[in-house]
């Protein structure tokens, strides 16, 4: 029974399997009837052998076998907001410095913009423009490769939006954004415009502004699946993640408890195992279970994606710094 303990702590199946051939040896008959002695005297063996194996699965979750954190950079204000370009190059922010950092599929660093309109959470989108939650006038913006802007939200119904967090762009080239109040040292106001802390939509076409959620507390990571039917949702100050179905218009339906923790930026890996952010990486499996921790050396993990020649590694925003680690499953959507 300890063997099943085991395993279900860590949501493996091997246990299980253990339970049930241990009987099937401890109990083979031989010509005559009678139980083998010598499989009999292999049976604690056997389950010696058996109950490494359990637990070495189950202590491998996410992390590639001997892999380690690692840090490529630091000296930063805050850093937030990586995601994937086409080519395995992870941009992300050093926000409070007001500037993109680009870190090149071979291991360079460099500036990529700056200013950067206070960019936060961003995500490539399928033309390869990179999409930016841009802080400092509560917009969110395309950038080209160029670095040519346009301003894709600059408010909703007339009111300036409270400060787009996240964002997740799904297959069919609408986004998700989150859309919290945090008080900015560069802003001129103080108070926020809108009533509610919610989840907006964005067309396709990058016409119609939509809220799509009513209840959120104060929603921050954000994730999809990457055949466009599912959304995750991070309310971080109830300490709540929720999965919604995305509907053909955007709209959101059944909405689904997940956990109970809430989380700055997420991402989602091949086997629908999701990465959330705050004290370290928290990754939990799709029924919500958690199956790894990875800790983080630093007062606050802020966001998450994915790269690497295989997209196994994970690269990790967390307050002064940037790091990397090598998984185990490929990340799922292209650009986180």
């Amino acid at each position: 029974m300890a063997i099943l303990e085991i395993g279900e702590i860590r949501g493996f199946k091997a246990a299980s399997s253990v339970m049930r051939i241990i009987p099937f040896f401890a109990g083979f008959p031989t010509a005559t009837g009678a139980i083998c002695p010598h499989l009999m005297k292999m049976t604690p063996i056997l389950l010696g052998i058996l109950f490494a194996a359990a637990i070495s699965a189950s202590a491998q979750g996410v992390v590639a076998p001997g892999a380690t954190l690692q840090k490529l950079a630091g000296d930063f204000k805050f850093t937030e907001g990586p995601t994937r370009d086409k080519n395995g190059n992870v941009f992300f922010v050093d926000q409070d410095n007001n500037r993109i950092m680009e870190w090149s599929a071979d291991g360079k660093l460099s500036t990529f913009m700056q200013p950067s309109g206070y960019a936060n959470g961003m995500y490539f989108d399928a033309t390869g423009n990179l999409i930016a939650c841009c802080d400092e006038h509560n917009q969110l913006w395309s950038i080209a490769p160029d670095k040519t802007v346009t301003v894709l939200i600059t408010n909703y119904q007339g009111k300036y939006l409270n400060g787009p967090n996240d964002v997740w762009i799904a297959p069919n080239g609408a986004m998700f954004i989150t859309d919290p109040f945090y008080k900015r040292t560069w802003w001129d106001h103080t108070t926020m415009a809108l009533t509610n802390q919610e989840v907006f939509y964005l067309s396709p076409d990058r016409k119609n502004l939509v809220m799509v959620t009513f209840d959120l507390k104060k929603p921050n990571g954000i994730t999809g699946t990457p055949d466009g039917k599912y959304l995750y949702v991070s309310d971080i100050d109830a300490r709540q993640t929720w999965r919604y179905d995305i509907q053909p218009d955007g709209s959101l339906s059944n909405k689904t408890f997940i956990c109970a923790l809430g989380s700055d930026g997420m991402t989602i890996d091949e086997e629908g195992n999701l990465y959330m952010c705050g004290r370290g990486v928290t990754v939990f499996d799709k029924t919500g279970k958690q199956i790894d921790h990875i800790d983080v050396q630093e007062p606050w993990t802020s966001n998450v994606c994915f790269s690497g020649k295989d997209r196994k590694t994970l690269f990790i925003t967390a307050s002064k710094s940037f790091y990397s680690i090598q998984l185990i499953y490929k990340g799922a959507n292209p650009a986180k």
